[in-house]
């Protein structure tokens, strides 16, 4: 079975990012995709924008506090995730995300108005080694030592 999700967007507004109770982090992102298409009765351009929720741990969410902001344009690999919970009305609710494995910052303009060139991979763990070319980015990965997913329940998020 294969649940991935990859992505390219842009950030919709300054990321939330909180310390959880053992001092992990963790961070929410709202990403907006853009696909643009001809409609074939009208002949006109138009174009549909989806916004996606994205949730990353412990190392991805110490580099989304440190560098993303809104406007960014970031890569992202994960995994979808459906969550569900009870409203203040007593209803069942239930959002899906996707739960981040890597992250790609694009290069857009920073706050200082300087263009950066770098880019960077940034994975959440390990992958298994397997023979590949070296991407043309530096990659950044946390230590071997963390754990793939979370520790906690992914019902107690703060958000």
């Amino acid at each position: 079975m294969v649940n991935k999700v990859i992505l390219i967007g842009n950030v919709g507004m300054d990321p939330e990012v909180r310390a959880m109770e053992g001092g992990v982090k963790v961070a929410r992102v709202r990403l907006a995709t853009t696909e643009r298409f001809r409609d074939r009765q009208s002949g006109e351009n138009k174009e549909h924008t989806e916004w996606h929720t994205i949730t990353l741990w412990r190392g991805l969410a110490e580099v989304v506090d440190n560098y993303v902001r809104k406007g960014s344009q970031i890569y992202v690999e994960g995994r979808l995730r459906t969550r569900e919970w009870t409203d203040q009305q007593g209803n069942k609710r239930y959002t899906t995300e996707v739960l981040a494995d890597t992250m790609n910052l694009l290069g857009r303009r920073s706050e200082g108005g300087q263009v950066s060139d770098n880019t960077g991979t940034y994975t959440a763990a390990p992958r298994p080694a397997a023979p590949a070319p070296q991407p043309a980015q530096p990659q950044y990965q946390q230590p071997v030592a963390a754990p793939a997913a979370p520790q906690e329940d992914p019902d107690d998020l703060p958000f």
